[in-house]
Parts: C-alpha cells; structure tokens; sequence
C-alpha cells in the first residue's frame, strides 16, 4: 500500500493511534498524555471522528446503526468533512502554539476503513483526505494490531462500523498493517495482546526521542 509523503509541522508533536476495533487505542492514547503531561509539556488529547461541533453531527450519522446503508463514497466525504473541521480547528492550532497532539483515529483509518474496508481505490480516497486535512501527517502513527475476532469481542454492542462483516474488519487489520511496512520511520506497530504497562513503554521509549 503506498501513499504520498505529506507535510510535517514544523512545531509540536503530532502523534496519532491506529488500529481496529478493541485495540485499546483509547487507553495508551490517555496514558501517554498523562506521562507527557507529568514531564511537563502541554499536551491536547483528541479523537476522530467527533472531537468538533460539526464532528459530533458527523459522528452521529457514521456510526448510528440506525443511519443503515450509506454510499461508500458518502461515507468517505462524511469522515473526511469531520477531519478537515477537526484538523482546522484543533489540530493545526495547538501544533503552531508548539503543543503535542495525541489523535485518536485519523487519516490512516480513513485508507484503513474506507480504502481497503470498502474495497475503494485507495488513491481517491487518499486525495479527499489528504485536502481534507491540507496534507498534514503525523511524526509518528502508533499502530495496535489486534485480531479482529479478539478486538470486537470487547464490545457487548456494536455500532455501525463494528457492526461489519468479520471478513470487512480482516481487511482493515491488513490495510493499517500495509500502510506501516511502507513507511516504518513513521510508525510503531505493537501487538494490543500484550500487556498495557508494557505497550505503554514501548510507546514512551519512541516518543521521547521525538519530543520538542
């Protein structure tokens, strides 16, 4: 899976979490504020899609089972409009102030889900995001690989995306997979399996040599 380089911020610290569904994504991402901000830099945790007003409308229709069948290429602009808001108004802004951001969910899901989930062609659907997002990459994607049949075991229900086939989320797992082997100098990928402490080091370690 090959996808175009991107623009870095030059100030701040752009990390983003990636993975399926259950990876626990959620909570490395919040245990690495918390150490962040121990060490006493100034950190925004955020998460797509929903972390705008506009977001939260989006997320509504995205991930309502009640929303049912959407177009595929309706589903890309929806998440894409969230990220284009989100990347606008909270990302880009903390970045030039010189602030970590910590994402939960970002392009790579996009590629992930919409790309190789819904069988698109991985190049429109990179080109809506990266406008959606003026091209802006993180320095570093944290990848929790998880099974899919272990991962949405963690959820009693379900919402519109976890709600897939097994076979759909299969797809996703290998396209996070796929967008890592083609770029590992921007990418960590960890087994979500193991334990949450050691994750959690493993993630310290590559991010502390990073750190403004």
């Amino acid at each position: 899976m090959r996808v175009s380089p991107g623009v870095f911020s030059e100030r701040g610290l752009f990390v983003c979490f990636e993975g399926g569904e259950g990876a626990g994504k959620s909570t490395q991402s919040r245990l690495l504020e918390r150490w962040l901000v121990d060490a006493g830099h100034t950190v925004v945790l955020t998460f797509e899609p929903g972390d705008t007003a506009v977001g939260r409308s989006l997320r509504q229709i995205v991930l309502d089972p009640a929303t049912g069948d959407l177009s595929h290429r309706t589903e890309v602009l929806l998440y894409a409009a969230d990220k284009a808001e989100h990347v606008d108004t909270v990302v880009l802004p903390a970045l030039a102030r010189g602030e970590v951001v910590i994402t939960d969910r970002y392009v790579d899901s996009a590629l992930a889900y919409q790309g190789a989930g819904r069988d698109l062609a991985l190049a429109e659907v990179e080109h809506v995001n990266r406008w959606a997002t003026a091209d802006l990459r993180p320095h570093l994607t944290v990848v929790l690989d998880v099974e899919p049949s272990a991962g949405l075991g963690r959820f009693e229900g379900r919402d519109r995306i976890e709600g897939q086939s097994l076979e759909f989320h299969q797809r996703v797992r290998q396209g996070f997979l796929d967008l890592a082997a083609a770029d590992p100098d921007h990418y960590l990928v960890l087994d979500a399996r193991a334990a949450v402490d050691d994750i959690a080091a493993a993630i310290r370690e590559r991010v502390a040599g990073m750190l403004p």
